[in-house]
């Protein structure tokens, strides 16, 4: 089999990532596209854009795979080497910082605004992280703490870690956010004990929860909108 027909090359000059990019913005672009323009070269076997398509095939997780992937799981697909995987964790890692800047300037006005923040970060945890955002009294965001991880399936939350980050950042009110592995976001009993307790002691020390969010896969529950807080 010609091995050119695999090539960059056998794409139409104005059908190709970089090329595409540049001449219609980045917003025009497949995922596909977007990752093969970072990988830059596929291999004899496949251009770079059908290198890229199969990352995101794999298991049907799509973006999963470049959010959660790890060196060794990246190496796995045949024409991925250390330095395609360390692009491809660049890139992952860029994508969450960048979803943290200027949060000063971000305002919470609904349930959804809290959870669309971290959605896109916390989706793809495979284990259960549990997060404060801190806002000021017009509901700004002042800072989001991680405040623990947990196994797959649980975290571990203590009141006096969640209130002395809000006192040491100086918070008016606090919301909760934990994510489910499973992609579910219907809240467990723990979930719900958990949020009467810090609810309670939030009262005592005069910083108010405002909502419990819990990230799912693309879904969430709020505790405020479910009436529950």
């Amino acid at each position: 089999m010609d091995n050119n027909n695999y090539t960059i090359k056998s794409i139409p000059a104005d059908d190709r990532p970089q090329e595409k990019l540049l001449k219609y913005g980045a917003n025009n672009l497949s995922n596909s596209e977007l990752i093969a323009v970072i990988l830059r070269t596929g291999s004899k076997d496949e251009n770079v854009v059908m290198l890229a398509q199969r990352i995101l095939n794999e298991d049907g997780r799509g973006l999963r795979n470049i959010a959660d992937g790890t060196a060794d799981k990246f190496k796995s697909f045949k024409g991925i080497n250390d330095v395609k995987a360390s692009q491809l964790m660049a890139l992952a890692e860029l994508s969450k910082r960048i979803s943290t800047l200027k949060l000063e300037k971000i305002k919470i006005s609904s349930p959804g605004d809290a959870a669309m923040f971290l959605m896109e970060e916390m989706r793809y945890y495979k284990k259960e992280y549990f997060k404060i955002i801190l806002l000021d009294t017009k509901n700004n965001i002042k800072k989001i703490s991680e405040i623990s991880v947990g196994s797959l399936n649980s975290s571990i939350v203590h009141p006096r870690e969640v209130f002395s980050e809000a006192v040491a950042n100086s918070a008016a009110s606090v919301i909760l956010v934990h994510n489910h592995p499973s992609g579910e976001s219907e809240p467990s009993r723990e979930d719900i004990s958990l949020t009467n307790r810090l609810n309670e002691c939030g009262k005592i020390l005069g910083i108010k929860i405002l909502d419990h969010i819990i990230i799912g896969d693309g879904v969430f529950y709020s505790f405020k909108e479910e009436g529950l807080l």
